[in-house]
């Protein structure tokens, strides 16, 4: 039975919990209504949750002006995703199963490493010079798929104590007795029994390469073809900041920039770029909550 002072603690356990939610929610819910409310009401009233006018135009100006790119930059965007997320997973579990193993060689110094890139870098310039002289990846397709995201320090670490913790020892050793070995006893013990962490660090990987507009502003030069949606939507918000600085003095320019939803447009931007992670984060929480509690052990 629950005490006084359980209750106390419960209450104002949810009650941080609940304010903390709506911190979360809330400016994603003014974004999805400002998106949907007229630009001049907008400009006028200021953000609301109770628009003076609704109006979806804003979704309508993007998609009749670059529907074709869009949807072009959507499908570069989905097969960045999943290929990236596939890849950083196949590196994340191998590296880190084998830094799971206290029998490695060599295993403190491997793992001090890999906590190395957590705090210290190569530097922009390096780093651009390397892949555009060394790799050539410039103007390509793997110029958004391999700088800085195919594997990530946090999520071996991550992947790396789940092994430790969550992975029972007594199994392994008796697929050893068997006479498994390892890298049979990685793929039919070790990753089965750790789907939780692969949907957290899948999950990592993915809005990883599903938001990341950096590869492509720096990598991307002439092929404005290979922009992912969060390169397009950037260069669409740009050029819109760019009209509005430079069309002041024109009338008939200043005639269509009116018609342009400048205020709305971005939030329906924001909207179009964090709308599928949306939808798939509900499938996998329960995997996510589970995966972060035991990978955060230390082993």
């Amino acid at each position: 039975m629950k005490t006084r002072e359980d209750k106390i603690y419960n209450f104002f356990g949810h009650l941080v919990m609940v304010v903390l939610t709506l911190l979360a929610v809330v400016p994603i819910l003014l974004m999805f209504i400002s998106s949907l409310t007229d630009n001049d009401a907008l400009v006028k009233n200021g953000y609301s949750f109770f628009p003076e006018k609704w109006s979806v135009y804003a979704y309508e100006w993007i998609f009749a002006s670059n529907s074709a790119t869009i949807l072009r930059a959507y499908g570069i965007s989905i097969v960045l995703t999943v290929l990236g997320t596939v890849l950083s997973l196949l590196i994340t579990m191998c590296l880190a199963y084998g830094l799971s193993k206290k029998e490695l060689p060599g295993r403190g110094v491997l793992t001090f490493l890999v906590f190395f890139t957590m705090l210290f870098n190569g530097g922009l310039v390096p780093t651009y010079i390397n892949y555009t002289n060394v790799f050539h990846i410039k103007d390509t397709f793997w110029g958004l798929l391999v700088p800085g995201l195919l594997m990530n320090a946090f999520n071996v670490l991550l992947m790396k104590s789940y092994f430790v913790t969550g992975v029972p020892g007594e199994i392994m050793e008796a697929a050893y007795i068997d006479g498994a070995d390892e890298f049979k006893i990685m793929w039919k013990i070790a990753i089965p029994l750790s789907k939780p962490i692969i949907a957290t660090v899948a999950m990592f990987a993915a809005i990883a390469y599903w938001n990341d507009w950096n590869n492509g502003y720096i990598y991307l030069v002439k092929r404005t073809d290979l922009f992912s949606i969060q390169n397009l939507l950037n260069r669409l918000m740009q050029s819109i900041q760019a009209l509005t600085q430079n069309t002041s003095g024109l009338s008939q320019a200043g005639e269509g920039l009116a018609k342009i939803p400048s205020s709305t447009v971005r939030m329906a931007m924001a909207a179009i770029g964090i709308l599928p992670i949306m939808v798939i984060y509900p499938f996998i929480q329960k995997n996510f909550v589970k995966g972060i509690t035991l990978g955060g052990v230390k082993g």
